[in-house]
Order: structure tokens, then sequence, then C-alpha cells
């Protein structure tokens, strides 16, 4: 999204993302506007479809003018359908077509996630895919109640804002108090407490939101990922809030710590369908094979981070899936292969407001949590203890 939108205003290029963000997020029931209007149904890949949805999009969800959605949609068929896309975008206004009051998920992710959890996770799901998230902010030291007064805080060191302004206007933003994090995101640093000058690995450490709290809490951070780009925006969110870490590249299937260290946090890189309220196309493009895949890697990530914990030393194992297989069951396969480990069950003071750990004391955040407030991403985090010999 980036590279299409170079070069754009900061208000045009706010507008593209909102387009694409919104046709995805409502895509199925788009889809299913067009088919009902057409006499033959059009082909998933054809520019018309595409051009259909981009512009219902503006026309049901944005709100944009009748006018200016058909004068935009119809070069985009030049050459093409643009009789057949007029006359759909036209009976649009006048029948005054309307989307159901929560986006439909894709029957693939729908019947996933039904599977793993329940029907009524999936309404959730589609209840918090409807509407883009609110803003969170973590923040190096509580915030006085005065500095945000339409914020609300959810956990310490958390605000919790209504989406619209600018991050780069916030108030506090050059002075680097702050950074933007979902407060799920938050929990796995929270599990680790305060550093008291002892090391933590940060592995897949960028964009740095966990390394950033770490740092704050006075733990020696090893920040290690493994691209080179992704480590650019961390130094430069480490350079802003003035915190400091010791920031490594390297692929961990390859690298390795001189020392083994008193704790160590890996964000493992997952299927991502935890945060698709932000990345509404992530439910349109994962299926199964990426995510046995990724639960391939995960474990063993999982067993090579676990060598380079302390005896007696804790492995925080976190990702942001929504998926059973890169949660709960790696945690139990990891058990079932390395002796002596141990979950250290979360505690409710360390949590932040209505996450409440399972009967194992493992974190998962699911869609219908503070749902009233602003929802959750979706998260799971497992705090583990290694054998003290």
């Amino acid at each position: 999204m980036h590279a299409a939108t170079q070069g754009l205003t900061a208000t045009d290029r706010a507008f593209a993302v909102a387009i694409v963000s919104e046709t995805l997020r409502w895509m199925v029931d788009l889809d299913a506007l067009i088919d009902g209007a057409t006499a033959q149904i059009l082909p998933d890949d054809v520019k018309s479809r595409a051009a259909l949805r981009i512009a219902l999009a503006q026309l049901l969800v944005l709100k944009s003018p009748g006018h200016a959605v058909v004068s935009t949609a119809l070069p985009l068929v030049d050459g093409g359908p643009r009789r057949l896309v007029h006359a759909i975008l036209s009976r649009a206004q006048q029948e005054e077509w309307q989307l159901p009051g929560r986006a439909t998920l894709p029957l693939p992710t729908a019947e996933r996630w039904a599977e793993q959890w329940s029907l009524s996770m999936v309404e959730a799901a589609e209840a918090a895919w409807s509407a883009p998230p609110p803003i969170d902010l973590s923040f190096a030291a509580e915030p006085g109640a005065e500095e945000w007064p339409d914020a609300v805080s959810l956990a310490p060191r958390h605000r919790r804002l209504p989406r619209g302004q600018a991050v780069e206007t916030m108030p506090g933003y050059r002075e680097g108090g702050w950074w933007v994090q979902d407060l799920a995101a938050s929990i796995p640093a929270r599990l680790l407490g305060a550093g008291e000058g002892r090391t933590v690995l940060d592995l897949c450490a960028a964009p740095g939101g966990k390394t950033m709290q770490l740092a704050a809490a006075g733990w020696n951070v090893v920040a290690v990922d493994s691209s080179a780009k992704r480590l650019e925006r961390l130094r430069a969110n480490m350079e802003r809030t003035g915190l400091t870490a010791d920031i490594v590249q390297g692929d961990i299937r390859s690298w390795a710590p001189a020392d083994r260290a008193d704790a160590v946090l890996l964000d493992a890189p997952c299927s991502a369908t935890g945060i698709f309220r932000r990345h509404p196309d992530v439910l349109h493009r994962i299926e199964p094979r990426q995510i046995a895949e990724m639960a391939e890697l995960q474990t063993e990530l999982l067993s090579r981070a676990a060598r380079w914990v302390k005896p007696g030393g804790t492995l925080i194992y976190a990702t942001c899936s929504l998926e059973q297989a890169e949660g709960e069951d790696q945690v139990s396969t990891f058990l079932d292969h390395h002796a002596g480990w141990i979950i250290d069950p979360a505690r409710a003071e360390e949590l932040p407001e209505a996450v409440v750990a399972d009967d194992q004391g493992l974190i998962r955040t699911l869609p219908a949590m503070l749902a009233d407030q602003g929802g959750l991403d979706g998260f799971f985090v497992a705090r583990l203890r290694a054998p003290s010999d």
C-alpha cells in the first residue's frame, strides 16, 4: 500500500487507504450485492468486479457523493463494460442499497473459527471487523490524567483514543513519551515486569513496540530481527522515544546469542489473523496451508529460543493469531518435548481490564473482549519457566 500511494498528499493517501480497507472489510457483502444485480456472475478477477467493489465501498461505507463515485469508477473500465458498471451503480443509488449490520467474514475463515471457538466468536469477529479499531498508545511512564482528558485507560501506561487524528499531530509525539501499540500487543512485555537491569532477548522485535516497553521497564534489551528495513523503523522509534537497546540483524534460525539471557520474548512470525481489524486483507489471503507452514516454523523457533534462557528464567511466547495451531497447540507440543519446563500462569494484576487467563494461566484475547470499549486484537501469550538446573 505504501508504494501504491507514494506521492499522494496525506489527505489523498488516507482516502485511498480507506477505500481499499473498506473494500476488503466488506468484500463478501459487496460481492453479494453485485451478484444479485447481474444476469451472469462476474468472474472474481475481472476488472468490472474490482471497479464495482471499490465504487460500492465508497458509496455505501464511506458515503461519497454518487456522482463522484461514478465519475471515478467508469475510467477504471475504459474499453470494457462501462454500461454494466454504470447501470449497477445507478441502480444502487436508485434502490438505496444497504449493507448488513456487520461485515461478513470469508466463509473459510468463518468455518475454521466456528470449529475452533464457537459461532458466537464468529459473530463477535464480524462485529469487530465492521469498523476500523481505535488507537491505543503505550507510554514509557504513566501519564497524568489531565494530559489526555479524552482518552480511556484500560491498563497501566495505556491510553485509548478514537480514530481520526493523525498520530504525528498528537500531543507529545515529538517528545517520544509514547508509541502506538494495540493493548493486546502490550501483554507479552507486561508479563515480564520490571527488568532491574537484567537482560532480555526480544526476538522478531521490529517494529519495536515490545522493545520500547521492555527498555522503559528497565530491561537490558537485545532486539533481534531478520529484516533490515523493519529494523530501520525500530531504530527510528528508539531514537524518537529516547530509549536504548542493542539492535541486531539476524535470522534466529541461524543466529545465536553469545550468552543465555534472564528472559526471552519470542513474538513469533505467524498468520497474523488476529490483527484482521487493522489489516482486513489477511482473512482473504490466509489459508490452512499458510497456517500449517507458520506453525511448523513456530515450533522450530520456540525450541531454539528455549536454549537461550538461563536456568529458572522466563520465556514468553506470543503470536498475533487467532489460530489454535499457532497458540495453544504450540505450547502443548513444547511442554511435551522439553522436560522440566512449566507454564508460569499470568496473574490478574498483570493483565489489562477484562483480559483473563485460562485455567492453565495462558492468555487468549478474542474479538468479544472489551467489545463495548473498542475491542482487542487477537493474541496468544504464554509465559514459560525454564528448569532451574
